[in-house]
């Protein structure tokens, strides 16, 4: 009998934990072994019967110990963790394979393509509006740099190779011998990772970050997207038959990385520049190894393909644009016009190493052949393809050249498409200082907001410069001004379809996009009188007051004419971002998420009156206190009308090694969010929320928001709780990311803080308060005035996804919270009355929020109905534990200014990137 997917996963955490053992054993001694057994036999006792006494023994047990020591267990708990982890990420692609090899569908794994379109059928959903709605769709993930992921590209790689052998192994159907084989490559990878430094020791450079994340998309995104394009037209074939399906290219991915100097002083225009070459070298050197993949293919001769009219005119077209290209003996017409391709790929290449890295310097003309858009390309494959197709050899028309042209339709000759962001006050900063030089206005940023509006306007109606070709400022001015002529030069000369975002941080008023469209027309992307405006203005509301602002926000500016006739120009889209992290921190959990669905529903019923798509561009993290939590459970709990097919959303940190670094996963993961996408776009009209539920959640929310603040910002004694019993100080020197922690200096005020960081800490304090902090008490108070209303709160988590979603966040991070190792973080505020205070409102609103989501969801205990998830947790908890303790006792010795410090700062580093991985959270 064949085993369970949890008994595989079972002998496969034992597989790895023994060879981490033994790797210990050998490497570091029995001791070492034995100390590690140690600790985690009493963490499992502690776990068993929590003891805050007790708890503080383990912690002054450990603090017996010298440094070598605590970093030795360090990396025994850590690299257990990364092992679990990846033993876990096996089990789910165990479980997606055996599903579809026994038909059997569960409630999650029914969350594919297939099963949306049957729904959307049964809802009386036609071929035709399937159709029409794919051609104006658009879903597309953006890959962050923001810095989240803690653990080195040396480690994933690690990773990674162990997992391929763990495919190998596969429990009862491998050969004893490949078995064998596979587990002696697993041991040499745990022991060479165990020889591995695990944090970094430098911060990445922003290039560096580029090349990992190419590294990620060539790894596992090239050979994944054809797989979901082509399920997604067997689906449509079998739910909808009798159509002839060529579904769009309305799945694509964008990127941050190179392109976000939001606080980033190292992203400038020249970085940017850099990251679209590396991008495009990458794709067109990737696309060389697949059209010499399709020459091997193609080797149909000429004596049995009677070829048509188009594809022998191509080929003429080819060799007198390409002589060099022999025609070759072979009569194999197909693989000349590979070879054709090929050269054309080279030229390509070539005319990339021409170019120079700045706009300032003169540019080659492109060669003829070059490929600076995708179309030329997909003009290539198609031809062949239209010609295999009518020479009767339809199985290669559909085979590998198929999946090569969805490639090109989705990666273009650019890969990614590379967002630009900037925050609102370096554009008005910028702006005072052109401005006063060209005696337009002295004092732009003391102007207030309608004078700066209005200044704007009549400046946009003008088709004036005001920017001299060489400018003489600032340096900060200098590079805004460069970053506009690097976007435009891309575009003109390098390739059109990289970029077209730009993202305003910090967006508070209208003038803020405003300043990004005048800055536009001085670099030429702008010019209405032409009828061009080649760039996307996108406003990020993050904080709560622009959230409630923003559907007036753009409201002004789509009556103000110049704008609007740049929206027209853009195919009368606006995308507006919302920002789940800085609401998050500045509101919290509950009135943050409240204020981003009032913003969504707001700002689309704005787009319909005004006649335009308000596409909606949603910037969540990994954690929950950041908008994280399941992609496809997020989507479907978004208000009614808000997707209509149309979707942006980043991927942050840690989480895109989850979702995207095994092959299987990637897939599974971008066919639940299709399933979510479709399913949202054609709403069951009895899955309408009731009207009155908006009122109870308008109250929750100000009940929360109002507990929320009177802690984080209205105590005086919370910030010296936050910077003491937090490891937000140690954080700051962690080299997870390019990106400072702070913007500016040192914090004074928590809104100084980033707020990954910020999310980042209490998770490593095990307080996890961003996630749930507030909701306790406002449903307390509500049910006080009527306790009859927990059946409605009730009925509400049953019917509603957006309640029910953001209640099930709040069960998991609840979960992976520890109030008893809390508590010991507590420990290290100098002032222990002000940490008995702070702490025991947290405590209490912690019990409070437990209390009330078990009434709600009707359990007995958190996570009651998601068992695999507990099991999950439970699992890691005796080995979280002790890196928790450890991390406590690194922290007291380095605060207190004891020697060694950078060793200690190196283990409580150490410690945050295990830490991390046993929670599977950072920020």
């Amino acid at each position: 009998m064949q085993p369970t997917v949890q008994e595989v996963l079972s002998a496969d955490i034992h597989l790895l934990g023994d060879l981490l053992g033994q790797a210990i054993r050998r490497l570091s001694g029995e001791e070492a072994f034995d100390l590690e057994e140690e600790i985690r036999a009493s963490a499992k006792e502690l776990r068993s019967s929590p003891s805050l006494d007790d708890a503080r023994r383990l912690r002054d047990r450990l603090g017996e110990l010298d440094v070598p020591a605590l970093r030795g267990l360090i990396r025994a708990f850590s690299i257990y963790f990364d092992l679990i982890n990846l033993a876990e990420q096996q089990a789910r692609v165990r479980a997606l394979r055996r599903a579809a090899i026994e038909g059997k569908v569960s409630s999650s794994q029914a969350e594919t393509t297939e099963a949306a379109l049957r729904q959307i059928r049964d809802r009386g959903i036609d071929a035709d509006q399937v159709a029409e709605h794919l051609a104006q769709a658009l879903v597309c993930p953006v890959f962050t740099a923001h810095p989240s992921e803690a653990r080195r590209r040396t480690s994933l790689e690690k990773l990674a190779s162990i997992a391929r052998q763990l495919d190998r192994v596969e429990y009862g159907q491998a050969l004893p011998i490949e078995r064998e084989q596979a587990i002696a490559a697993i041991a040499e990878e745990v022991e060479t990772y165990w020889l591995s430094e695990v944090i970094r020791a430098e911060r990445p450079s922003v290039l560096d970050e580029v090349r990992q994340g190419l590294g990620l998309v060539e790894a596992r995104l090239l050979d994944v997207v054809p797989r979901v394009y082509r399920k997604l037209e067997e689906a449509l074939d079998k739910v909808y038959p009798g159509r002839d399906w060529q579904v769009p290219a309305f799945l694509q991915f964008g990127s941050w990385i190179g392109g976000d100097r939001d606080g980033h002083p190292h992203v400038t225009h020249d970085v940017t520049a850099e990251a679209v070459k590396l991008q495009q070298e990458t794709i067109l050197r990737f696309y060389l190894t697949r059209v010499q993949d399709l020459w091997r293919r193609l080797s149909h001769s000429d004596h049995f393909v009677k070829h048509g009219p188009a594809f022998l005119e191509s080929l003429a077209r080819d060799a007198a644009v390409l002589p060099e290209v022999a025609p070759g003996t072979e009569h194999e017409s197909y693989r000349l016009k590979c070879r054709m391709i090929i050269a054309k790929l080279n030229r390509t290449l070539d005319y990339l190493k021409a170019l120079p890295n700045t706009h300032l310097e003169p540019a080659p003309p492109p060669p003829p052949g070059v490929y600076l858009v995708r179309q030329g390309l997909l003009d290539d494959l198609k031809v062949m393809t239209d010609d295999l197709i009518q020479a009767g050899a339809e199985a290669a028309a559909s085979g590998a050249i198929r999946d090569l042209t969805w490639l090109v339709q989705v990666f273009g000759v650019h890969l990614l498409k590379i967002d630009l962001r900037q925050h609102s006050n370096r554009h008005g900063k910028a702006l005072e200082e052109i401005f006063q030089s060209t005696g337009l206005c002295p004092n732009y940023l003391e102007l207030s907001p309608d004078e700066r509006f209005d200044l704007l306007s009549k400046e946009l109606q003008l088709s004036r410069r005001i920017v001299p070709a060489l400018p003489l400022y600032s340096p900060e001015t200098v590079e805004v001004v460069d970053t506009f002529r690097t976007f435009a030069a891309i575009l003109e000369r390098q390739c059109p379809e990289v970029l077209s975002t730009y993202i305003i941080s910090s967006t508070t008023e209208a003038a803020h996009l405003l300043e990004v469209l005048l800055f536009a027309r001085e670099a030429g992307l702008f010019r209405p009188e032409e009828g061009i405006s080649r760039i996307d203005i996108v406003p990020l509301f993050e904080a709560l007051m622009p959230l409630r602002e923003g559907p007036a926000i753009m409201e002004r500016l789509l009556e103000l004419p110049i704008y609007r006739k740049h929206v027209e120009l853009r195919g009368n889209l606006q995308e507006v971002m919302i920002g789940y992290s800085d609401s998050n921190k500045e509101s919290g959990f509950l009135q943050s998420a409240w204020a981003l669905y009032r913003a969504q529903g707001e700002l689309t019923e704005l787009g319909k009156k005004a006649g335009i798509t308000m596409q909606m561009f949603h910037g969540r993290g990994g954690a929950v206190g950041r908008g994280g939590g399941p992609a496809n459970h997020a989507i479907l709990a978004q208000p009614r009308g808000t997707v209509n097919g149309r979707l942006r959303i980043t991927e942050q940190g840690e989480m895109i090694a989850d979702r995207y670094g095994h092959t299987a996963i990637a897939e599974r993961h971008l066919e639940q969010v299709l399933n979510a996408v479709l399913r949202t776009s054609f709403p069951d009209d009895s899955e309408s929320p009731d009207p009155a539920w908006f009122s109870v959640l308008d109250t929750l929310a100000t009940s929360a928001c109002s507990h929320y603040r009177g802690l984080v910002y209205e105590s005086p004694d919370f910030l010296p709780y936050f910077e003491q019993a937090t490891c937000i100080g140690e954080i700051s020197q962690f080299k997870i990311g390019s990106r400072p922690a702070r913007r500016g200096g040192a914090a004074t005020n928590i809104d100084q803080l980033r707020a990954i960081p910020w999310v980042f800490s209490w998770m490593q304090s095990r307080h996890t308060l961003p996630g749930w902090f507030g909701l306790g008490s406002a449903v307390t108070e509500f049910l006080r005035e009527d306790p009859g209303r927990l059946e409605l709160l009730r009925e509400m988590y049953r019917r509603w996804p957006f309640w029910s979603t953001l209640i099930d966040n709040a069960q998991m991070i609840l979960t992976k919270a520890d109030l008893t190792i809390a508590r010991l973080y507590a420990d290290l505020v100098d002032d222990q009355d002000l940490a008995n205070r702070i702490f025991g409102q947290i405590t209490d609103e912690f019990n409070r929020t437990v209390d009330v989501i078990c009434k709600i969801t009707e359990q007995d205990e958190l996570l009651e109905r998601s068992p695999i998830l507990r099991r999950s947790i439970d699992r890691r908890n005796p080995y979280v534990d002790p890196l928790s303790f450890i991390q406590l006792v690194l922290l007291k010795r380095l605060r207190a200014g004891d020697e060694p410090h950078e060793e200690l700062l190196s283990g409580v580093l150490e410690s945050i990137n295990g830490v991390a991985s046993g929670l599977k959270n950072t920020g």
